[in-house]
């Protein structure tokens, strides 16, 4: 097995888990129902948990611990997707980035049930229960307002649009693919895509929305790579600010 493979697949899981869920707490307060607010903060608070058990992972294969890792570094030594960091905008665009992300990420959970790295396909195993909420409520919002009112389906069709060359940034292969695909640790990015991609289809063909033409699209990459937008710091920075004041605090 190749430790430093299964270290770049681990660091950019945990990554994306940590700063979305750092962007869905930021519906506490603000849901446009209080179920929302709700279930927004709780999906949250699953995906920050799912970020520790990550870097607990990675703090076991000699990287340091999750605290630091989580707060101590900046913009360009992460390495999540940069759909992860867009800012929320209005609940119609939190709401497709929550299913296109959330989609994608339950399907790399499945997929990683029989990964031959034991200590990740154990945790994807017991995670698998929380990504299902998450799936299932999304599915559910995608389907009602993408098929209720011409202002409902407008806006997220206008989401989609936007999103969805960000969501394909998910699955930027690492130079250590072929790494992972013949140890076995993960079976690779294309072929989650693949998965992805017919999972969101049959979704958004139960609703008014257009899935866009991918073939024409240019993914936004360069996340997993360090290469990011103009939001991630100004995000980390607020995230690190109590463990700054206080690096004795618990998360």
């Amino acid at each position: 097995m190749n430790t430093l493979a299964v270290k770049e697949l681990l660091y950019k899981m945990a990554d994306d888990q940590l700063i979305l869920g750092h962007r869905n707490s930021e519906w506490t307060g603000f849901g446009p129902l209080l179920e929302e607010d709700i279930a927004f903060s709780s999906m949250a608070q699953d995906k920050v948990g799912q970020s520790q058990a990550l870097y607990q992972l990675l703090h076991e294969l000699g990287e340091a611990e999750p605290d630091t890792v989580a707060f101590t570094r900046n913009a360009d030594q992460f390495h999540n997707s940069q759909l992860v960091e867009l800012p929320n905008g209005e609940y119609d665009f939190s709401l497709i980035r929550h299913f296109l992300f959330d989609t994608a990420e339950a399907l790399r959970f499945e997929m990683l049930t029989q990964s031959s790295f034991e200590p990740l396909a154990k945790l994807a195993k017991k995670i698998q229960g929380e990504l299902r909420y998450h799936t299932m409520h999304a599915n559910i919002w995608i389907k009602q307002l993408g098929s209720a009112t011409e202002e409902s389906i407008g806006r997220l069709q206008k989401s989609l649009d936007e999103a969805m060359p960000y969501a394909l940034g998910l699955f930027e292969n690492s130079e250590f693919e072929s790494d992972l695909i013949s140890s076995g640790v993960f079976a690779g990015e294309e072929e989650l895509k693949s998965k992805w991609l017919e999972q969101v289809e049959k979704i958004i063909d139960q609703t008014q929305l257009t899935l866009p033409d991918v073939l024409t699209l240019t993914p936004k990459t360069g996340g997993r790579a360090g290469i990011h937008t103009e939001h991630l710091q100004p995000l980390l920075d607020e995230m690190s600010e109590v463990f700054r004041i206080d690096p004795t605090a618990e998360w």
